[in-house]
């Protein structure tokens, strides 16, 4: 056969291909040729074939059976031929094929070879395609070579090893000998890569990051020499000495200080030196400059170093290189959580990037200017972001008005409702103009809920002095009655009123008939709210309906105006905050409207209605009190209260209710009726798990029973849920939902029965809970009730 053509004559004639189809014409025609040649058994030119199928393969065309003659050319005796035995070996093959099994003695042949340039050949593939398989069988001659006096073969050995620890982790101590003495390595290229190797090492193993803490001041003494040292032709990069060996030191410092004094203590003189003494006009320099950033900000630096390190970042922004903006400002937003206050001094140069054309800078100024506000600089801030807002392209106008919303709800925070009514009530002298002020607040504007809610409960108090056309801090308002429930019911039905927002004003209406003469009108509007979707607005209004109708006796008690509240845990400040820069009194988050809050004794007594805890007197002069049960109660079971329309009865699963109006009233007076003592029942005792049932007439309609459930077992049982099922029943929520081993503990749960028939009670009952790992199901029928508790 002729001689095949050469690679360069090759690759000549492919670039004069004028189209795709001509040129993959061209690349056929050679590959059968190439087959052809790769039949002959004396194939002198295997070496010139695989170069060309390797220069087919990079311009995207199939080249695997050219794999085999790889593995020919790295068996060649030839250096040539085994230079691109290997080359093609790592391009061709990788450890999905079975080829590369048959490579691993030509390798281990090679790594022991005389020659240290094919040596070096191999330790490259090796740390190229090597398998997990392959890494185990190789290992002990990379390590031995790590070992090596050849500064050459070190290099490449401690990236080898860096492809080893990475496929097959357990290897990593086999290499802790030969580190000791990587680090005293004068040249360079073997510094730098005995740094990545100990960066692998550290981020893999815990105990190797221990180890290795050790060597943080002789790695401080390198970075020290690097940025002292003088001109080095050798090294120098734009004026700054080997540059990439002082970013690899400082990010295994970076790893090495992190979450300890002692290393981060050691570093920050010399984090301080790379940070003043780099070179900022070139880029090489700011490669370093953030990269020492990075550092400074992961690790327990002092603060002085951390407003040096966000400073450096404000330079950042003023660079014209969009890609470095664009990294400060990603590392700002990173760092305004934990050092706001820095971050601040950069505010204006960060609202200035919202100018910028590049989109990508434009959306991380925005995020990062959002993360900036807060209550000092909100109207500075806002008046910059709205003139963006109308300004910016479409894809941001979504995600910036929606940063404005968020924006103003976090610094109108749910708690100054409940803070400001507290103020207003212990102001007495004040509280004619406050409620005035607050109506005509109302009147201009009901889109800001807080100030909504607030306003409702002022109006619900103090109506009588806004009606009363008296007020000595400024001229008084003519307003009627009329005037001021229209303003109320149009609460109730606008669509900006939140749930909440409804439930205030509900309350206020409710209020006020005690304080107004339009006492119909008000029955009218609770009548009408009490068949609202809206569960809460639904349970107040038929609480506030049957104070109207058997309650009537106890209106005007109930419904007084609040006294001076006490600043407590509930309603005052508790610990101080940092919040975006600003310190400030932060109260506990509640999932209930401010004005449903727990009382101290834990009872539930009038709370939507008072708004308050201070109610004991006042219930105490007209009905004993009892503790309130856990959780809230479904107003139908409380007694013949004659409602129309009301709601259907509830499921009888557990579920949260908020506290009832008419908790904490005594149902002795109103019913009359003393049950004898009804002997408890055990309902269900299965596998260390047992519940008893304690029963309570309520009324002769009504069985309260209480389920005691224990556990005699020596393991908690947990995720415990009761679920039943009888006639109409409302199942309370649990006191927990893990039963505690050994009887150290129970589980109690209320359920109140509706039974006017005075049907004989039975129950289906479903329990389920984890024990010892699993999970637990079971189904029970519980008949045997005693006749008290029905009859």
């Amino acid at each position: 056969m002729p001689a095949p053509i050469r690679l360069r004559e090759l690759i000549r004639t492919i670039r004069t291909a004028r189209t795709q189809a001509e040129e993959r014409e061209m690349i056929q025609k050679e590959c059968a040729a190439i087959r052809s040649s790769f039949r002959e058994e004396d194939n002198t030119y295997r070496c010139r074939n695989v170069a060309k199928l390797l220069y087919m393969h990079m311009l995207g065309y199939p080249a695997h059976f050219g794999q085999l003659e790889c593995l020919k050319l790295i068996a060649s005796q030839k250096f040539t031929d085994k230079r691109i035995g290997y080359l093609g070996a790592m391009l061709l093959l990788d450890e999905r094929q079975d080829v590369h099994l048959l490579m691993t003695n030509c390798i281990k042949n090679d790594l022991n070879h005389s020659t240290q340039y094919v040596q070096g050949l191999a330790l490259c593939t090796l740390g190229c395609m090597g398998s997990s398989e392959m890494c185990r069988d190789l290992a002990g001659e990379v390590e031995k070579l790590l070992k090596t006096s050849n500064s050459y073969l070190r290099k490449k050995a401690a990236l080898c090893a860096v492809h080893v620890i990475r496929k097959v982790p357990e290897l990593m101590e086999m290499f802790l000998p030969a580190t000791k003495n990587l680090l005293s390595e004068k040249n360079h290229g073997v510094l730098h890569t005995s740094v990545v190797l100990l960066t692998e090492m550290c981020e893999r193993s815990p105990d190797m990051l221990l180890h290795f803490r050790k060597l943080v001041p002789q790695l401080v003494r390198i970075l020290k020499n690097l940025i002292m040292s003088g001109y080095s032709p050798e090294h120098d990069v734009s004026g700054i000495s080997d540059p990439f060996l002082q970013v690899r030191i400082l990010r295994l410092l970076r790893i090495l200080g992190r979450s300890d004094d002692d290393s981060s203590e050691a570093m920050n003189d010399i984090l301080a030196q790379v940070a003043t003494n780099t070179e900022t006009s070139k880029n090489v320099g700011n490669a370093i400059l953030y990269e020492t950033v990075l550092t400074i900000m992961d690790i327990k630096s002092e603060s002085g170093l951390r407003v040096l390190a966000i400073n450096i970042l404000g330079r950042f922004l003023l660079n014209n290189d969009k890609n470095i903006r664009y990294v400060a400002l990603t590392s700002l937003l990173k760092t305004v959580q934990t050092d706001h206050n820095a971050v601040q001094r950069h505010r204006s140069t960060i609202v200035d990037c919202l100018k910028d054309l590049d989109v990508s800078i434009k959306r991380r100024a925005m995020e990062l200017s959002f993360a900036l506000v807060n209550g000092n600089n909100i109207r500075g801030m806002m008046k910059e972001l709205l003139y963006f807002l109308d300004s910016c392209d479409p894809e941001f106008k979504a995600d910036c008005a929606s940063g404005v919303f968020l924006a103003a709800e976090n610094y109108v925070r749910d708690d100054s409702v409940p803070n400001l009514i507290q103020l207003i009530t212990n102001s007495v002298e004040m509280h004619a103009y406050t409620v005035q002020r607050l109506y005509k607040a109302l009147l201009d504007d009901i889109s800001q809920q807080p100030l909504v809610q607030v306003s409702s409960w002022c109006i619900g108090e103090y109506g009588d002095l806004l009606v009363s056309g008296q007020c000595e801090e400024e001229e008084p308002i003519q307003v009627t009655e009329d005037e001021v429930l229209d303003v109320l019911e149009g609460l109730l039905v606008s669509n900006l009123s939140t749930p909440v927002t409804r439930g205030y004003s509900l309350t206020a209406i409710m209020k006020l008939s005690t304080r107004f003469s339009s006492v119909n009108r008000i029955k009218k509007v609770v009548s009408i709210y009490g068949s609202s979707i809206d569960v809460e607005l639904q349970q107040r209004a038929v609480e506030y309906n049957a104070l109207f109708k058997k309650y009537d006796h106890m209106r005007p008690a109930l419904l007084e105006r609040m006294p001076i509240m006490e600043k407590t845990a509930s309603n005052g400040p508790t610990e101080i905050v940092q919040t975006n820069g600003e310190t400030e009194p932060s109260v506990p988050d509640t999932k209930h409207p401010p004005l449903v809050t727990q009382p101290a004794n834990q009872a539930n007594d009038l709370l939507d209605l008072l708004g308050g805890n201070d109610v004991v007197p006042v219930i105490q002069t007209t009905l004993p009190t009892k503790p309130a049960s856990a959780g809230g109660e479904l107003l139908d079971l409380l007694g013949d209260l004659s409602l129309s329309g009301g709601p259907a009865p509830a499921p009888s699963v557990p579920i949260s209710q908020p506290p009832f109006l008419l908790d904490g009233l005594s149902s002795q007076p109103l019913f009359n009726d003393i049950s004898a003592a009804i002997p408890p029942m055990t309902a269900y005792s299965k596998n260390g798990l047992k519940i008893e049932f304690t029963f309570e007439r309520a009324n002769p309609n009504i069985a309260v029973i209480t389920i005691h459930a224990t556990n005699t077992t020596e393991a908690d049982m947990t995720e415990f849920v009761f679920q039943a099922a009888s006639f109409k029943l409302c199942l309370l929520s649990p006191s927990s939902n893990i039963v505690p081993a050994l009887n150290q503990g129970s589980v109690t749960q209320v359920i109140r029965v509706l039974n006017p028939q005075k049907q004989q009670l039975r129950m289906r009952v479903k329990l389920t809970y984890t024990h010892k790992g699993s999970p637990v199901q079971d189904l029970a029928e519980v008949n045997n009730f005693p006749p008290q508790s029905w009859q």
